[in-house]
């Protein structure tokens, strides 16, 4: 008696997958996306800082023309009372204010002097006051009867400064120089904006 056996193939299904290893791979893009982005802006913003120093220090730049002008302007009209009075048409004060302007206000600049834009498009403006209380005064007179004080390199009350300090010496009395402020402002791109003070000395 043949027995016949019947012939069974069996085939390996795949166990059920759980969606662990896509959920897995969606976070590491995520988040290599969110580091890209973070890589693209913070070079952005380092350029961004980067150019905008050189704007600042282009600025300060050009700020020292103002200073050079209004110096040379200051030289050109010394001696002779020249910078006794104020000229407002030359950006010039003959005191000092009395509270210190708001450098950020336009007002203050409303009689400033402007000079031409350079290349790199910054324009430059200044204006000069002389350190003394009284305007339209020379430096050693008097308005309405009050004293004009000026901040000078030395007093013409005291004929020995400049002399030697020992006892007996020869002393001489020179010419006091006085003082003045110059600032400046600068006007650039992106709405750069600088401001530059210098003190000078001029023999009146």
């Amino acid at each position: 008696m043949r027995t016949q056996f019947g012939r069974h193939s069996y085939r390996a299904f795949p166990s059920k997958q759980g969606g662990l290893v896509l959920f897995i791979a969606l976070i590491v893009l995520v988040a290599m996306t969110m580091a890209g982005i973070g890589m693209v802006r913070s070079i952005d913003t380092g350029t961004m800082v980067a150019g905008n120093l050189g704007f600042k220090q282009s600025a300060i730049n050009s700020a020292e023309s103002g200073l050079r002008e209004a110096y040379q302007w200051l030289v050109d009209n010394a001696g002779g009372g020249g910078l006794s009075n104020t000229n407002t048409g030359k950006g010039y004060y003959s005191s000092r204010p009395a509270n210190e302007p708001d450098w950020t206000d336009a007002d203050t600049w409303e009689d400033a002097v402007v000079l031409a834009p350079d290349a790199t498009g910054n324009s430059v403006s200044y204006v000069i006051h002389r350190m003394c209380t009284q305007p339209d005064t020379p430096y050693n007179g008097a308005n309405a009867g009050v004293a004009n004080q000026c901040a000078l390199t030395a007093s013409s009350t005291m004929p020995g400064a400049g002399g030697s300090m020992s006892v007996g010496s020869y002393s001489f009395a020179g010419t006091p120089q006085v003082y003045y402020r110059i600032t400046a402002r600068t006007q650039g791109p992106r709405n750069t904006e600088s401001y530059v003070q210098a003190m000078v000395a001029i023999s009146n």
